[in-house]
This record gives C-alpha cells, sequence and structure tokens, in this order.
C-alpha cells in the first residue's frame, strides 16, 4: 500500500470504531476517496458540525445540540413520574425504538468499572438531584446484566435510599452477562414488564 501519511492516519482513526478492524477500515477509507465530492466534503461538513453543536446533557448524560437543547429533559408536552437509567446512548435509543418504555431517561455514561474512582462521571448525584425536582415515583435501573451493570445498578440503589423513591430493575427476560443494545423488542418487553422492586429486599 502507498505510505499516505493522510490515508495511514484516516484508517488508523476508523479502525478504532466499534465493529471496525484495519481490513474493514482500509475498504472505507477507499470508497470515501473514490468519492471524494458525494461522501468527503459532506462528511467533514456533518463531523464538524456535530463537533461544535452536539454535547452531552451535563443533568441527564443524553446528547443535546447547543442550540434546541436537551430533549429529554426539557421535554415541555409530556410529564413522566419515572426515570430509565441506562449505561450509555445506544441503551437508550434501543429502549426507545421498541417504544416500551414512557418516560424520562437518565444515561451514566458507563459503569462503575469503566470509570474507575471517577465516579461523578456516571452524573449518579445528578440523578439524585433529577428524583428530588421532578416528583419522581419510579427509577426502572435498565443496566446490562453484567458483573460490572448489576454492581453499577446497587450502587445506584443505595445512592437514592434517601429519596424513598421506588426502584426496580428489570428482570426475567435478561439474560446473564446480556447487554440492553443487543436484546430484541421482546426480551426487553419482558424485562421491563417483570421488573423487580428493589426497596422491598432492602434493609
Amino acid at each position: 500500500m502507498q505510505n499516505i501519511k493522510e490515508i495511514e492516519e484516516l484508517i488508523k482513526i476508523i479502525s478504532k470504531l466499534p465493529g471496525l478492524g484495519p481490513k474493514s477500515a482500509k475498504r472505507i477509507v477507499l470508497k470515501l476517496i473514490n468519492d471524494k465530492d458525494k461522501l468527503i466534503k459532506p462528511l467533514a461538513n456533518v463531523l464538524a458540525q456535530v463537533y461544535k453543536n452536539v454535547t452531552r446533557c451535563p443533568s441527564c448524560g443524553s446528547l443535546r445540540s447547543n442550540i434546541s437543547g436537551c430533549l429529554n429533559c426539557e421535554n415541555k408536552d409530556e410529564k413522566f413520574n419515572k426515570i430509565c437509567v441506562v449505561e450509555d446512548i445506544a441503551d437508550k435509543w434501543s429502549i426507545e425504538s421498541s417504544n416500551i418504555f414512557k418516560g424520562y431517561f437518565h444515561i451514566l455514561g458507563g459503569t462503575l468499572a469503566s470509570v474507575g474512582n471517577k465516579k461523578e462521571e456516571l452524573l449518579i448525584n445528578s440523578l439524585v438531584e433529577r428524583v428530588k425536582n421532578e416528583n419522581i415515583d419510579e427509577v426502572i435501573l435498565a443496566t446490562s446484566a453484567t458483573v460490572e451493570g448489576q454492581t453499577t445498578a446497587y450502587y445506584i440503589q443505595d445512592s437514592l435510599k434517601k429519596t424513598k423513591t421506588k426502584v426496580t430493575k428489570l428482570a426475567q427476560g435478561l439474560p446473564v452477562g446480556g447487554e440492553i443494545e443487543s436484546l430484541d423488542d421482546g426480551t426487553l418487553y419482558s424485562a421491563f414488564k417483570f421488573r423487580s422492586d428493589l426497596n422491598s429486599n432492602s434493609d
């Protein structure tokens, strides 16, 4: 392969994307180069706009536009009394597309294991504040059924004890080790329908 610095750098960056390796990245880069006007130019413009205008909401963790604000927090049409807590944006999108849950979302941005000692990065404190300020009746913990996901769920449950709010977690239908993003609609439906009440199990 020709030793062109710009191409090599682009391949390295694209190969870091989920599900892509060096071979897939090379094919993508060749496609981009072969159709520069239709692909590279508009892609560069869109990426620049996303970099400039799209950020993570410091309150709920969802993606927001610097122009229109956070649609998750600033929902003026409907007021909900439930918050569904997920690990990342992909989990939120999966649940939204299934039309199973109607309520607010809170995106942690990972698990306790992924952030180490930087627990504040998970927006758990902001979750507690939202529960207190938004008259929330139930918090649904929709973290993955992995060791990391369950550990994070129990930490959140403990953090919400003083709020006296009902805390539930996804139950039947969620396989051990399963990640929310990879579940089909039927499995998600069962997991939400048969969610268990964690308050009744607490001391």
